[in-house]
Order: C-alpha cells, then sequence, then structure tokens
C-alpha cells in the first residue's frame, strides 16, 4: 500500500488522520513541525503528502514552495481552517494539488487521498517497502513480518507495533508513545494494554528480541 506523511502539528487530528488512513491500509508517517518535513521526504519513500499550512517551524506554504522548487512532483493535499478562496487559489497556484478545509469528515479526505493516488505517480518498487532491523524485516505493503526464516503473520495491532519498534531499533520507545501510535490518543492511558501486546510480539519475534527498560519503556535488541 502507499505510504503517506502526515504533516499536521495538532495531535488530535493527526491521529484522526493516522488511524483512519491506517485502517484502510495505507502506511503512515507522521511529523508535526514544518523543519522536518523536506528531510523526511527526502526518504524517497512517500507516495503522498498531507500538509497543515500553519505547521510550526516552517509554514505549510513555504514547505511546498521548497518542494515543487526542487522538481518534487509528490502528490500534495493541503489542510488548513481557512475557507477563504485567496488562500485556496494561492495553494493551488502554488503547487499543491487539492485543498481541504478544516473540520472535515475523513470520508471525504479519504476520497481525495485515493483520487491522487489513482491520477499522481506509479506506486514505488517494493522493496522500499521493506523495514529491517537486525534479523527481523517487515514489509509493509504486504503486512508481513519475517524473522530469519520464519515467516509471521501479525495482526493489525501487533503488526503496527511491531513497525514503531522497527523504525526505531535499539532506542527506547515509552509506554505512552507506543499507546499514542498504536492506539491513538483517546485510549485509556491507565490500561495495561501496552504491555499485553509487547507481550504478544514476545512470543512471536522471540522472547530476547524486546527488552524491558525499567521505568522507561521498552527497547528492540539488534
Amino acid at each position: 500500500m502507499p505510504h503517506i506523511l502526515i504533516a499536521e502539528d495538532e495531535p488530535r487530528i493527526a491521529s484522526f488522520i493516522e488511524k483512519g488512513l491506517r485502517s484502510q491500509g495505507f502506511t503512515t508517517t507522521v511529523v508535526n513541525n514544518g523543519l522536518y518535513v523536506l528531510d523526511i521526504l527526502q526518504s524517497g519513500t512517500f507516495d503522498l503528502l498531507i500538509l497543515d499550512l500553519g505547521l510550526p517551524g516552517k509554514e505549510g506554504l513555504e514547505v511546498l514552495e521548497e518542494l515543487r522548487g526542487q522538481g518534487e512532483d509528490l502528490s500534495v493535499i493541503i489542510l488548513s481552517a481557512s475557507s477563504k478562496i485567496q488562500d485556496k487559489v494561492t495553494s493551488l497556484e502554488g503547487g499543491a494539488d487539492d485543498y481541504v478545509t478544516k473540520p472535515f469528515r475523513f470520508e471525504e479526505l479519504l476520497a481525495r487521498v485515493k483520487l491522487r493516488l489513482r491520477s499522481g505517480k506509479p506506486i514505488r518498487d517494493s522493496q522500499e517497502f521493506l523495514l529491517t532491523a537486525g534479523e527481523i524485516v517487515l514489509d509493509l505493503r504486504r503486512r508481513q513480518v519475517k524473522v530469519g526464516d520464519r515467516l509471521i503473520e501479525l495482526p493489525a495491532r501487533e503488526f503496527t507495533m511491531a513497525e514503531m519498534f522497527c523504525r526505531y531499533p535499539g532506542q527506547v520507545i515509552s509506554r505512552e508513545q507506543l499507546l499514542d501510535y498504536v492506539w491513538g490518543y483517546d485510549y485509556n492511558p491507565g490500561s495495561n494494554i501496552v504491555d499485553v501486546y509487547v507481550g504478544y510480539l514476545r512470543k512471536k519475534l522471540g522472547c530476547n528480541k524486546i527488552e524491558t527498560v525499567r521505568g522507561m519503556g521498552y527497547r528492540l535488541r539488534i
């Protein structure tokens, strides 16, 4: 499935979009500061950018201008709280492919995402959808995991948790970060669901793969 970068600094909106897209099978990455958008895009693994105009660090229009100035033809959907015609015109003339006004229904955004992906560039080579951490290889397109020679099928939330560990191998990830990434901001922070799902992953990936860092969280050993 396509990989979508969500550039949005409002946590609840970013989480709302990310959870909705992931439920449709898309791979997503979220960035909350305009200064980092172009650096992340340089990884070359993205098929569409959802770009908020009111980003801190560097505003969305400036990001868009630099993106197009580099000759990048990545599809861009603008998000903005402004419904002014001039703001829409400025964004579209600046190189945006679409413009969505906040608040919006997810179904509307999803339809626009699918339209832009159909009319945009072909989906990239399958090798760009492989995420490797040690002997663990995640196929983000097929939603499959290999550990050495073993092919493992993971349910959606376990796969998403494994994806976060593999994106930050060797780094400590807190329970709160895992909770936000896998379940979103509206989940009960007092729940022990993170510990339960880490237990599931240990059984499937190998008991020694995920280390508990007391008082801090978990770390994927590589």
